[in-house]
């Protein structure tokens, strides 16, 4: 195969979906190519039904000391002739890469010595999105299109949706607890909507299931969808959805990339100017999501 290109995107949900534009930018840049992803497992659905990718590699990121695996990887990488290597992930794993496959000759990245580095010495204070334009420009990538999911669709059939309805993700990641609004104030929200006419509609993953659960009580006219969507799912819910608010977590990024007007709630652990989800978003902030009342909320409900 004379004609091979690999882009590396691991990372979070968040991760993956605003890298949708330079995906299709490369598969534009591209078009007769066979392109490759190394992605993680739970992308691995979504990645083979997007248009941008006729092979989705799984890397499941062996340790230092997990030689077999770490040999496996390096075999697998250099099965094929790639012409051009695409470092969307450009973390110290994707750069031990680069030397991994022998320094390939071209190669978008951070890696050192790599061709085509990203030269902007002030990317780490960029958005994503913008950091990784200014990566694909040096990589001879002018032009970015617009994020499309148009291609994304699920049956929500058995779903006892009542329009209209809105989308509430109460959760996060386990180990920041502090990315998360109280579920109690994600209840008074889920009052507020169903008063108005509104179904709130619970989403969220088992991890999660403890939050929901309580949600769900306090406010029994919610839907709780927890544990039973697949990403498909979730993007034809924002799709069909009034308005979505949630943590800053993975699932607001498809939400918001899928055209749904979106509140998204931080604090101090995350800054939006570098990671917020991009679309009809809105932006709320404070040190301490405990000190953000219902009240402020709901004002703010797009």
């Amino acid at each position: 195969m004379k004609n091979a290109v690999l882009v590396i995107r691991l990372g979070a949900l968040g991760d993956f979906i605003q890298s949708a534009s330079p995906f299709a930018a490369i598969r534009a840049h591209h078009p007769d190519a066979h392109i490759v992803l190394l992605t993680t497992k739970p992308f691995k659905d979504l990645a083979e039904r997007a248009p941008w990718f006729d092979e989705v590699w799984i890397d499941s990121r062996p340790k230092l000391w997990h030689i077999t695996r770490l040999l496996a990887l390096k075999q697998k990488l250099k099965s094929l002739p790639f012409k051009w290597i695409y470092d969307l992930q450009t973390s110290s794993r994707s750069t031990r890469y680069y030397r991994l496959m022998g320094k390939p000759a071209h190669w978008s990245g951070i890696a050192k010595g790599c061709s085509h580095p990203d030269s902007n010495p002030h990317r780490g204070t960029l958005h994503t999105i913008e950091r990784q334009a200014g990566q694909l420009h040096d990589a001879g990538i002018t032009t970015l299109p617009q994020p499309d999911f148009s291609w994304l669709h699920a049956e929500l059939t058995g779903f006892a949706l009542g329009p209209p309805f809105a989308l509430l993700c109460p959760g996060g990641a386990p180990h920041r607890p502090a990315k998360r609004w109280p579920w109690q104030h994600f209840a008074s929200l889920a009052t507020a909507l169903a008063d108005r006419g509104v179904q709130p509609v619970l989403l969220g993953t088992e991890s999660e299931r403890t939050e929901l659960d309580a949600i769900a009580a306090t406010e029994p006219r919610c839907l709780d969808l927890c544990g039973k969507t697949d990403l498909f799912q979730v993007g034809e819910l924002a799709r069909r959805a009034t308005l979505a608010v949630g943590n800053d977590t993975g699932p607001m990024h498809l939400i918001a990339v899928m055209g749904c007007p979106t509140l998204v709630l931080f604090s101090h652990e995350s800054d939006p100017a570098r990671c917020a989800p991009r679309g009809q978003v809105a932006i709320l902030r404070r040190p301490d999501l405990r000190q953000l009342s219902v009240a402020e909320v709901i004002e703010s409900l797009p």
